[in-house]
């Protein structure tokens, strides 16, 4: 992790600029590594090293005799000591702490298949459903035995209301060709093992006849209301 900062000071008709890097980097082994530049112009002038300024070695004149000044200053020493090598190190393990949980978070999809509206007459419009996997990367696509299908298209990952992702990726073909096409989805939660779906399967059938039966319950139940509502006004 690291922190910087950068101003510009005038004075009178004269502005100068001073740029100051300072932060700390988490190394393996519970150790870290801590760091503190500052210069003057664009040129580095001097760094705090363990417990003390030291002017760069292309510094000015000038740099040395701050540097000294600056040594002086025991508190200040004493303070940037504790906010380098104790406060910055527990902080950024704090961070990446709360972080690790989230990084490892291996949700494993859901996928499915279906129609689509129809491209045109002798057209199926296959459709590969993808749902419910974390993290967001995933790749997908239609596959004729070991070979990629050009006409896939892959719509936008979209999310989820529990964070994870769902993706949708279609492929138009000639309705005689769809035999033998199936599904391919690669994913990190699915421990290098790709999850394939083929076009005609019961998994396929399966989500087509309940597509239908959504439907027919849809027409049924829309054809009793009406029916009653009739009966109503006969009374």
């Amino acid at each position: 992790m690291t922190a910087g900062a950068t101003g510009v000071v005038a004075k009178d008709s004269d502005p100068f600029e001073i740029q100051v890097s300072a932060g700390c980097e988490v190394l393996p082994g519970n150790t870290s590594q801590s760091f503190f530049q500052a210069a003057f112009q664009g040129q580095e002038i001097l760094s705090f090293q363990g417990t003390s300024w030291v002017p760069a070695p292309s510094a000015p004149a000038w740099a040395d005799r701050a540097s000294r000044k600056l040594n002086e200053d025991q508190g200040t020493r004493k303070t940037l000591q504790l906010l380098l090598n104790d406060t910055c190190p527990l902080f950024v393990r704090d961070i990446l702490e709360a972080g690790k949980s989230e990084l490892e978070k291996q949700v494993k999809p859901e996928a499915w298949l279906s129609t689509g509206p129809s491209p045109g007459p002798g057209r199926l419009l296959l459709v590969c459903h993808v749902s419910g996997f974390y993290p967001k990367p995933v790749w997908v696509t239609w596959m004729r035995g070991d070979q990629e299908q050009r006409g896939t298209r892959r719509g936008d990952v979209l999310p989820h209301a529990d964070g994870t992702w769902y993706l949708r990726v279609t492929l138009d073909v000639a309705a005689g060709e769809a035999a033998g096409l199936s599904c391919r989805v690669r994913h990190s939660s699915l421990g290098g093992r790709d999850m394939v779906l083929h076009w005609g399967s019961p998994t396929g059938l399966i989500a087509v006849a309940v597509l239908v039966s959504l439907v027919i319950t849809g027409c049924v139940g829309y054809l009793t209301l009406k029916r009653r509502c009739s009966y109503q006004n006969i009374l």
